[in-house]
């Protein structure tokens, strides 16, 4: 198998792989209900709120900052729902400021004595980077995410498109969406060190953006968000292996040039 695919003898190659075979079906399922309940901010704000983590991780002389920036996160995805369910102003605006004011805070406390050039690579990440018990960590949280869209997926989609009728349904409509944020925020944090904060976003919005453009049906919008989020990783990882260019930055270019693909194509066929 190494002749035909050479980078096979690199164990971090195949760790790489691994990585991708898991985050990327993750970020397709969830990048369904994102696109859906129009979360982009929300999902962008997250992956800023990382660097404030680690911030607070630093400060308080935490070891393994991984962890402060989970709890931060799942602490500001519930901070940004309670608020947003409270104010009558938009909610694209509370998310915008509370994401600038924490990214903003995030760096002035990481570059404090020209200290920030040590955290810079988690902008771009570095899926080469991970290691197996960091694998084990994203296969949990992928059992996890299986196992919630298949007990509560129909009721979360219901909740998506039309929360006042499942409100009427008794349906619990503010712990489904903390619950789904939770997950949202743990799956960005867990990944941000190999995807990156500048990129996270994309790799959750665009394949199952060009998913919907694709798509007739539920099946088909989240079957083709998984597919193209797992090719836009594979394709991505082995041509910027060859040609010597960060993975994540590939991975997006790989899954914009999908989404106009798609865009263009339903364009012309409208039929299709």
């Amino acid at each position: 198998m190494s002749s035909i695919f050479p980078f096979l003898r690199y164990d971090f190659m195949v760790l790489a792989i691994l990585a991708i075979l898991i985050i990327s079906p993750l970020f397709g399922m969830l990048g369904t209900m994102i696109v859906t309940r129009r979360m982009a901010f929300f999902s962008d704000a997250l992956g800023h709120s990382a660097l404030t983590g680690i911030a607070v991780g630093v400060v308080l002389g935490v070891n393994d900052t991984t962890i402060s920036m989970i709890v931060f996160a799942v602490i500001f995805a519930l901070l940004l729902n309670e608020i947003g369910r409270r104010t009558m102003a938009s909610h694209d605006t509370i998310i915008s400021v509370f994401s600038s004011a924490s990214l903003a805070l995030g760096l002035a406390i990481l570059s404090r004595g020209g200290n920030f050039s040590k955290y810079s690579s988690l902008l771009v990440g570095d899926v080469l980077s991970i290691t197996r018990r960091e694998i084990v960590y994203l296969f949990v949280i992928l059992i996890v995410t299986i196992g919630f869209f298949i007990v509560f997926g129909n009721k979360l989609m219901a909740i998506s498109l039309n929360a006042p009728l499942a409100r009427s349904r008794s349906l619990p409509v503010g712990v489904f969406e903390n619950i789904f944020s939770v997950l949202v925020a743990l799956v960005v944090t867990l990944s941000i060190k190999w995807v990156g904060i500048l990129i996270i976003n994309a790799l959750l919005i665009l394949p199952a953006a060009a998913s919907a453009n694709m798509s007739d049906n539920v099946r088909e919008y989240s079957f083709f968000s998984i597919l193209f989020s797992l090719f836009s990783g594979m394709t991505g990882l082995i041509i910027s292996y060859y040609i010597n260019v960060a993975t994540g930055p590939m991975i997006v270019l790989i899954a914009a040039i999908i989404y106009f693909g798609t865009y263009i194509y339903t364009r012309k066929n409208p039929n299709a």
